[in-house]
């Protein structure tokens, strides 16, 4: 059995890799877990980058790790507009939110763009193995597939580390909140061609990366 540092604070995308990858040929420890108090500096120009950062960072504690880093668009705002959140999603306009300022500032963005507005996460991953780096970047294609919609209206449930999913809506109805098996796998009618192929990629990346 391998272990398997996850580089991450949020107990939803260690969920998500024990998803992907199953606990029989794998045990998943986190920072918390081995004493790690630090945190990376996160100077990536976009998910990839910033990813690598944070598994270099880990792999300095452990063998094996798997780090994350996502890119939030807003397609309502134009690309230079200063609300949109990019790599900053926790420090939207220089301030660094915790969880329920984030789902304030995001609940009242949406209020001023209408009630909802378009969105979509693109992920970055890299793996450290002993060394050597791996990495997987979704690709910008799959950003359509993925479109959900971020709304003003918060639904009552919360998922830990991951504010913004009480108000996520998916294009097809229902709060990511709703349904625990859908979100974690991100099943959706519209996820076809780019997205489904990363999906499958992203598990094949990680066994291969890990081994």
């Amino acid at each position: 059995m391998k272990e398997v540092l996850i580089g991450t604070t949020n107990p939803s995308k260690v969920d998500k890799y024990r998803f992907i990858l199953g606990e029989r040929d794998y045990k998943f420890v986190t920072p918390a877990n081995l004493g790690i108090t630090g945190e990376p500096d996160e100077t990536g120009r976009d998910q990839l980058e910033n990813a690598v950062i944070k598994a270099r960072f880990y792999g300095g504690y452990h063998d094996r790790v798997i780090c994350m880093d996502s890119g939030l668009t807003l397609k309502d705002l134009p690309r230079d507009d200063p609300r949109q959140p990019g790599l900053h999603v926790r420090s939207p306009m220089g301030v660094r939110l915790d969880d329920d300022g984030m789902l304030e500032y995001y609940r009242s963005l949406a209020a001023a763009l209408g009630g909802r507005t378009a969105a979509c996460w693109l992920d970055g991953t890299a793996v450290w193995n002993r060394g050597r780096i791996y990495t997987l970047a979704e690709p910008a294609e799959a950003a359509d597939e993925k479109t959900f919609y971020l709304v003003d209206v918060p639904s009552g449930k919360r998922h830990d580390g991951w504010p913004l999913d009480s108000i996520s809506v998916y294009t097809d109805g229902g709060y990511f909140t709703d349904d625990e098996l859908r979100h974690i796998t991100q099943s959706s009618p519209d996820i076809s061609g780019a997205a489904e192929r990363y999906r499958a990629d992203l598990r094949r990346f990680l066994e291969e990366s890990l081994a």
